[in-house]
């Protein structure tokens, strides 16, 4: 990893061997041994002193470069909660969901053909994810959510995506939702939330409508691509161009920035869903465009996006837009994972491709390889929990804000993507001909990873505003 981390990053080693610690846990827990393959693993101690050799150089470049890093400051109020919440047990919500996912894997993994057809989510599906709590552990405690810190919930969403990509995204999605909502005016939150605490919202986060100002508020017309979820949604929102006399009003920028674009949210009833979803990959998350037509929303139903005030006051709902190629990228992790785990289960059928001297499981080259892929999936999976551990702790010292935090954080979330993606095609090509068939999981793996990838969130492009900034901070900071 080419990153350069915030100072309070700065990874000891104790804290590597925590993370290895909970890294092999969250694997024993959701992934036991199944189709009668014992999992090869190495110990914690291994795993711990493989990442410590890795992490030691980059602390000497991290202490050299620790002057570069004051932007935004330290996250000093709130450190020693911070730590707490770091170093303690996961809240007990956590831990019974991901106790239930354990239960639900079964059932997951014999309809990925299923969901993968349908291109959507199926209903019954989508309420035993509910009845576990996913889609509201991220709701205001005052709503009845369980308000998980934010690496509690990325875990979850990994937890998911590990299963299906399409499971997990769509975990990631309604979940998401109880951390946008609170931008609304509180008179639509209170309403949007008044029978319920697990709403799921589809949201586009792309201007693909106006809104024309009337009398009682704005007609909207518009379409919007990619919105996921969209079928079991009870909310819907989509960005609009503010317009009145037929002429864009002007954003915060004034006339010589771009115009004032805003969200609406308005009932799933009020959207028309046009069939548009015949996808490669992420199938089952049925991110079919939506539509309005001369619908008229109340002003109440606006706000602004992703800057507005939030109506909660907990440390999750402040900075939508720092957190958004995390969770991303938490999806990501959870597909790579599932693809190793899938290209070992092959390789331990005894499976000897063609002219091979051994068996796939004896062969030093797989072997290798294998072991390749595996430290790029863990060291994936390392960046996503040292990020979202150093997001949250600015979050609780109400200091996740700035350009540089958020460019930091798209940059981890764009090279998990990218590293993620490249594991699960290794793993494709690892398994050979066996990968082509449609009863291979590995070929929705790849499809999948490859379409998550291709993110507006975790575009190639975000590594030039990252290094821009450090451009910037080494001129004002010489070494």
């Amino acid at each position: 990893m080419h990153a350069v981390w915030h100072r309070t990053t700065s990874i000891s080693i104790s804290a590597v061997q925590r993370t290895a610690n909970r890294e092999e846990r969250h694997a024993n827990r959701v992934m036991p041994p199944y189709n009668g393959v014992r999992r090869a693993t190495n110990t914690v101690a291994q795993t711990a002193c493989e990442l410590i050799k890795i992490i030691r150089p980059m602390q000497k470049l991290m202490n050299q470069s620790d002057a570069l890093q004051r932007t935004d400051g330290p996250a000093h109020k709130g450190d020693q909660t911070a730590s707490q919440a770091l170093s303690g047990d996961k809240d007990s919500g956590c831990r019974r969901m991901l106790d239930a996912i354990r239960d639900l894997a079964p059932a997951v993994l014999t309809r990925a053909a299923e969901i993968e057809a349908e291109r959507r989510m199926p209903s019954d599906l989508i309420e035993k994810l509910r009845l576990i709590g996913v889609f509201r552990m991220f709701a205001p405690r005052s709503r009845g959510g369980l308000e998980l810190d934010l690496p509690s919930g990325m875990e979850v969403i990994s937890t998911l995506a590990r299963l299906d990509g399409s499971v997990g995204w769509t975990a990631m999605i309604g979940s998401a939702s109880a951390i946008i909502s609170p931008r609304l005016p509180r008179q639509t939150y209170d309403l949007m939330y008044q029978d319920k605490s697990d709403v799921i919202i589809a949201a586009v986060s792309a201007p693909g409508g106006t809104a024309e100002r009337v009398p009682g508020g704005w007609r909207v017309s518009g379409r919007w691509p990619f919105a996921s979820s969209c079928h079991n949604a009870e909310w819907m929102m989509g960005l609009c161009v503010m317009l009145e006399g037929g002429k864009p009003l002007f954003g915060p920028a004034g006339d010589a920035g771009p115009p004032l674009v805003r969200c609406v949210a308005l009932p799933a009833s009020a959207w028309q869903i046009e069939d548009t979803w015949h996808t490669s990959g992420l199938r089952g998350t049925g991110s079919h465009h939506i539509a309005l037509q001369n619908v008229v929303a109340p002003e109440a139903n606006f706000f602004d996006f992703p800057a507005g005030a939030s109506c909660e006051p907990g440390p999750l709902y402040q900075a939508w837009r720092h957190l958004q190629s995390l969770l991303v990228g938490a999806v990501c992790v959870g597909i790579a994972e599932g693809a190793l785990w899938d290209v070992a289960e092959l390789i331990h059928t005894g499976r000897q491709q063609l002219r091979a001297p051994v068996p796939m499981r004896d062969s030093e080259m797989v072997q290798g390889e294998l072991g390749r892929i595996e430290a790029d999936v863990r060291a994936a999976r390392a960046a996503m929990q040292v990020q979202a551990d150093s997001h949250w702790r600015h979050a609780l010292a109400d200091t996740l804000n700035g350009e540089a935090l958020y460019s930091q954080g798209i940059q981890t979330g764009s090279w998990i993507a990218t590293t993620c993606s490249r594991a699960a095609h290794a793993c494709f090509n690892l398994a050979g001909g066996a990968a082509l068939y449609e009863s291979s999981p590995l070929q929705r793996r790849l499809r999948d990873l490859q379409a998550a990838a291709q993110h507006a969130m975790v575009q190639q492009r975000h590594y030039a505003e990252a290094g821009r900034l450090l451009l910037e901070r080494a001129v004002r900071t010489p070494r």
